[in-house]
């Protein structure tokens, strides 16, 4: 019994206290990366779309609904899935291109970098997975091109466009997670999702220029949707005027 009184006033203390960290549930893995390019997309953006992916599920569920929840994870979905799709179809082709020439073995690599990284959403896992895809997609092209299938140049242009990818959708995801705190800060939350989910500055230039392309394209749409809607209601107004 004086061991229940003597711990009450802490627990209360701890109530009034500075808001505690969010527990959250986390896989911890390391996720090993052997090409070059798998590694520049790791290294310059895997933190920050993990940090934003998390940012985004606390600020909506600050801001939104459960339904706005859902449809801003079914356009996560959608991004990271045409990617997987497309990656999933060029390794297709290329590996047809291997068996066609009766080769079988892949290279190993000189440097390869192992990477500890925690698994704090599904949206998180699936973009791991995508590394380890562009791993293994950037290994079939090396292995042609070191069998003379493929130009350095063919080589060149096939790494630097799927690095890309990943690097464009990284952005994209980290432009949604600028969205969702504009959207916080109208509505007035900006403090509590400041508390919930500090942000992170964005420090390689070109994840934040497509973060920033991100959002103009999504105020252009919005921009085009209303001047539609006031010239279709405008020419409702005509109409019904000379009816």
């Amino acid at each position: 019994m004086a061991e229940a009184a003597i711990a009450q006033p802490e627990q209360t203390q701890q109530s009034q206290g500075e808001r505690q960290p969010y527990s959250r549930p986390v896989f911890r893995q390391n996720l090993n990366v052997n090409s070059l390019q798998a590694q520049r997309v790791m290294e310059r953006s895997f933190d920050r779309v993990s940090n934003a992916l998390f940012s985004l599920d606390v600020i909506l569920r600050i801001i939104g609904d459960q339904k706005e929840i859902d449809q801003v994870e079914e356009i996560i979905h959608g991004h990271i899935d045409k990617v997987s799709e497309d990656m999933t179809k060029a390794m297709d082709q290329l590996q047809k291109v291997m068996t066609d020439n009766g080769i079988e073995a892949v290279p190993g690599y000189s440097a390869p970098v192992h990477y500890p990284i925690e698994i704090t959403s599904p949206q998180v896992a699936q973009f791991a997975h995508l590394i380890r895809n562009l791993d293994k997609l950037m290994s079939l092209v090396d292995t042609l091109w070191l069998n003379s299938i493929l130009s350095s140049q063919q080589r060149s242009d096939a790494t630097y466009e799927w690095q890309q990818r990943l690097i464009k959708l990284a952005g994209r995801i980290i432009g949604m997670e600028k969205r969702a705190r504009i959207s916080a800060h109208t509505k007035g939350k900006d403090k509590e999702v400041a508390e919930a989910a500090p942000e992170q500055e964005t420090t390689d230039p070109e994840l934040s220029s497509e973060a920033d392309a991100d959002l103009e394209s999504e105020s252009g749409s919005k921009a085009k949707s209303k001047a539609a809607g006031k010239k279709a209601k405008a020419e409702e107004k005509a109409s019904d005027a000379t009816a």
